[in-house]
């Protein structure tokens, strides 16, 4: 291909036609020849008179300049013309596409693929065997699997990127390589210990080029509590210039759905490769939060999942006695309050005080007896999930309490005294504690030999007493037992909280002890000693978008590797759940550091931008014919013979030939099946956003609404539609949902005439920030801002909230709150007119003749309305039968909501009743 001012050419020997165009144009200019003019005086009688048909003498400029353009597009159409020409790479033989197919790469994945697409196509066009290989899945054996370049292309987006990183395995896989191989290898950027030796490996084998982007990739190391704030550190590679990167907290609401919680801005000075960024959070929005992400950035290395080691748990301490007025270390709760401090928050007062405040735990140190009512509130506090930890100590061992039958908060039965050994009047030497057996919480915890046990209290033989014992000494006596309650759980150590009776709270295992029954929890990453023995199931794994995702049927990992273990196909980053709580398995580790990928000056390295190539010979060659079709229209002109009827046929080919364009065409059959599957029958429609999971949520949320419908009123709406603001038609549909993202783009100027037509003409459109109470016109959100960005532009009346009397609240159901995943009732309509009065008797007053053109609200009602192809709910709304009813609620205003769409404010009417009613009775 030779390239010509930018443009190539396939057949470039053609445009040597282009050297004929002045010889043609002097022969046009000759034909017809021109008379010999000679004067006669008598020529001057003919003044005047004017021929019936006449012959031009010469051609004109303008026709000849219509022609040889016609001729000039027709021969350079002939010379196939390529915009954006790629100039071919040279190379023979087979050719490797090797992805990193790290959390890296998956930010530009897209653009990867069509660099690897763009080079598997002109291996096709050479003849080329390809084979397509990720780092992160390596295909078995030394041999790679050449094919056919084309096959290739029809699997490429099968290939995705994996959330963790390749390890040094792949050098010994490319040494092993065999046969001649040229290489383009699409580099995540990120430098790696393995990438000289696999760099040279493969060199080894042919030619290697490096795609890869010049943006910065960004990531977020765990969070770590330090000082009274959330401390995280924000990594970058290939990013020289200051910048700043916002850092987002997402978690749980109160209602289960998670949401953005904290939010705060990392500061990367100029040349500097991480920041540090301080959260100030109060301990219960801190404990919702489940992971951090810089905004913007899907990948998984720009995500840290918070596990228990964030989450300071609240413990209430009760003492049965105090001794703090004598010496502070003889305080029954003194060494469980130092054991607790650095990890917990600690709260004090009377036990209702206690309870009203709801703490994760309550420690009662040698309380021996609590009232009746005490019983019963306690009993229902562990019930729904709270942890009872106890202690025995003196007056526990001399009360009668669960003695003849079990008490509600004690996990066993226990025997009257307690039991000595090792003093001066006992039998006996002090005994050491049992290795943790197998089901134990304890279980692989190393025991130290200094720990000795003095005195405790005995428990009554059971049935029970074997499995609900987690922790013996050497001669099998009980020390800690455990009785599961509903959620909860109640524990007890048949010893004292402080060193009276052993010496076990003065050693590290009692503090080890306290984390494995989650009473506190680690501020660093647990040791392999610490997680011995125990075995932790994936809860939920981390995506390489940055995406929490479903394990599936992934096996649990053992707790000294989980430790240890870093991010790949075995241990995949997630959350993994243990007995009592949850561990984060992260793509970066609280040391981890980014650097750009350095390249040696052999290897050239290049973008990820493919500019395609653009044919031109086809809208060549139609110029040439719609040039020719003007100048047989011209040529009819100026002879003369341009009648009615060959001027319309001539138009009706100029005509023909414009429009007959194969894009044009399927435009528009792409148009006429649009408007007859938006028109054939009733249909819902939401506006897409750009976010795939938020357009899913809308089109789930309306069909679940399309058949409650069907199933409920004579309206039968037929499957709900998707459409584009730039490009499809919005009249077919009375009735739009738009979903709010903070991330959408806002639609063009000739998008928002749409709109405003759309809302002029009796269109609705139901405005969702999905943000619960906090998405009002005037909140400030981000969803909010955003609404209030895009609707301004908009031709939208006054608003309102939906005052009682309004036709929404009874156009189908009578209904006065709109609930839908949120239960706000801050829903806002077109406001009703200044002069709107009730009529007499009536109970409501006919506040407008048309329907609101906008209803504007956070409830997130597509997620309580959505259903799946087989009709389950897809979503959570509320708890028990109070979250049901909720959303049963948020159907009936969908349905109030498009029975208003289609009969407008009919029941308003009602107003003229009593008018009515007196003009009958005269």
């Amino acid at each position: 291909m030779t390239t010509i001012l930018g443009i190539g050419f396939t057949a470039p020997w053609l445009l040597l036609g282009l050297l004929a165009l002045p010889v043609l144009w002097l022969l046009l200019r000759a034909v017809p020849p021109a008379p010999i003019r000679r004067r006669f005086p008598g020529v001057a009688l003919l003044l005047g008179l004017a021929d019936d048909e006449h012959q031009a003498d010469r051609t004109p400029w303008w026709l000849l300049l219509l022609r040889l353009l016609a001729v000039a597009a027709a021969i350079v159409g002939f010379a196939g013309p390529v915009l954006n020409p790629q100039a071919p790479q040279a190379g023979r033989g087979p050719l490797l596409v090797l992805f990193d197919g790290s959390w890296a790469d998956a930010r530009d994945w897209a653009r990867r693929l069509d660099r690897a697409e763009a080079a598997l196509d002109e291996a096709a066009r050479a003849g080329r065997p390809a084979a397509v290989v990720s780092l992160t899945d390596l295909p078995p054996g030394a041999d790679l699997p050449f094919q056919a370049a084309e096959s290739w292309t029809s699997r490429l987006p099968g290939f995705a990127p994996r959330a963790w990183a390749p390890g040094d395995e792949v050098v010994a896989w490319a040494q092993a390589l065999n046969g001649p191989f040229q290489t383009i290898w699409l580099s995540d950027g990120v430098a790696r210990d393995w990438r000289a030796p696999l760099l040279a490996a493969l060199e080894g084998h042919g030619a290697v080029r490096v795609f890869e982007s010049p943006r910065p990739v960004y990531g977020l190391t765990p969070p770590r509590f330090e000082d009274g704030t959330v401390v995280l550190r924000a990594l970058r590679a290939r990013g020289e210039a200051a910048a700043e990167a916002d850092i987002l907290g997402r978690g749980l609401d109160p209602n289960g759905v998670e949401r953005e919680l904290a939010r705060g801005t990392a500061r990367f000075e100029a040349g500097a490769a991480e920041a540090e960024i301080r959260l100030s959070l109060p301990p219960e929005l801190r404990n919702r939060i489940s992971r951090f992400g810089v905004e913007g950035m899907r990948s998984a290395g720009a995500v840290t999942l918070a596990d228990d080691t964030l989450r300071r748990r609240e413990v209430a301490v009760i003492a049965g006695r105090d001794d703090r007025e004598g010496l502070e270390l003889l305080s029954p709760t003194h060494y469980i309050e130092q054991a607790l401090a650095p990890t917990a928050d600690l709260i004090g007062g009377s036990l209702d005080d206690i309870l009203q405040a709801n703490p994760d735990v309550i420690v009662m140190a040698d309380v021996a007896r609590v009232t009746e009512a005490e019983t019963e509130a306690l009993s229902a506090w562990v019930d729904g999930g709270g942890m009872l930890l106890r202690f025995a100590g003196p007056r526990l061992a001399a009360s009668d309490v669960s003695r003849d039958a079990e008490d509600p908060l004690m996990p066993v039965r226990l025997r009257a005294g307690g039991r000595a050994v090792g003093g001066a009047m006992s039998w006996g030497q002090p005994k050491m504690l049992r290795p943790f057996a197998e089901g134990s919480p304890f279980n692989g915890l190393a025991i130290p030999p200094d720990v000795r046990v003095n005195a405790q209290v005995l428990a009554q033989p059971d049935p029970v007493l074997a499995e609900r014992t987690i922790a013996s000494l050497t001669d099998g006596t009980p020390l800690v037992t455990r009785k599961r309650v509903g959620q909860g759980q109640v524990v007890l150590f048949h010893v004292t909280a402080n060193a009276e009776w052993s010496s076990l709270p003065l050693s590290g295992l009692f503090v080890q002890m306290l984390e494995r029954l989650a009473v506190s929890s680690r501020q660093a990453r647990p040791a392999a000693e610490d997680l011995a023995g125990t075995v932790w199931v994936p809860d939920a794994v981390l995506g390489a978008f940055g995406d929490l995702e479903d394990p599936g049927t992934l096996p649990g990992v053992a707790g000294e590797v989980l430790a240890t273990a870093r991010p790949g196909p075995d241990t995949p980053p997630g959350l993994y759940a243990g007995e009592d709580r949850r561990l984060a398995l992260n793509v970066l580790d609280a040391d981890a550091e980014l650097r750009p990928s350095v390249w040696p000056a052999r290897i050239p390295v290049e973008g990820l931008a493919v500019a395609r190539e653009t044919a031109l010979k086809g809208a060549l060659l139609a110029a040439a014919l719609i040039l020719l079709a003007l100048d047989l229209v011209a040529s009819l002109f100026l002879s003369g013979r341009l009648t009615a009827r060959t001027g319309s046929a001539a138009a009706l080919l100029v005509l023909a030939l414009i429009l007959a364009q194969p894009r044009g065409a399927a435009a528009q059959d792409g148009d006429d099946a649009f408007a007859i599957a938006a028109t054939e029958e009733v249909v819902l429609a939401h506006i897409v956003t750009g976010d795939p999971s938020v357009d899913a949520v809308a089109e789930a949320g309306l069909r679940g609404l399309s058949e409650t419908l069907f199933a409920r009123t004579s309206v039968e709406p037929a499957a709900p539609m998707a459409v584009n603001l730039e490009t499809d038609e919005l009249s077919f549909f009375p009735f739009l949902y738009w979903p709010i993202t903070a991330s959408q783009p806002l639609p063009s100027q000739q998008a928002y005439a749409k709109v405003n037509d759309y809302l002029r003409t009796g269109g609705m459109i139901l405005f969702d920030t999905r943000d619960a109470d906090i998405g009002g016109p005037g909140s400030g959100s981000a969803n909010a801002r955003k609404l209030r960005e895009l609707a301004a532009p908009l031709d939208i009346p006054p608003l309102e909230p939906v005052p009682d009397d309004h036709v929404l609240t009874r156009t189908f159901y009578l209904l006065q709150d709109f609930p839908g995943r949120f239960a706000s009732r801050d829903v806002w309509v077109e406001a009703a007119p200044p002069d709107a009065e009730r009529a007499e008797g009536m109970p409501f007053r006919n506040l407008n003749d048309n329907v609101t053109p906008v209803v504007i609200g956070g409830n997130d009602w597509a997620s309580a309305w959505a259903v799946d192809q087989r009709g389950n709910w897809m979503y959570p709304v509320g708890r028990g039968f109070a979250g049901e009813r909720q959303r049963e609620i948020a159907y009936r205003f969908g349905v109030n909501l498009i029975m208003h769409v289609f009969t407008g404010n009919y029941k308003s009417d009602q107003v003229h009743v009593p008018a009515l009613l007196d003009r009958l009775g005269q």
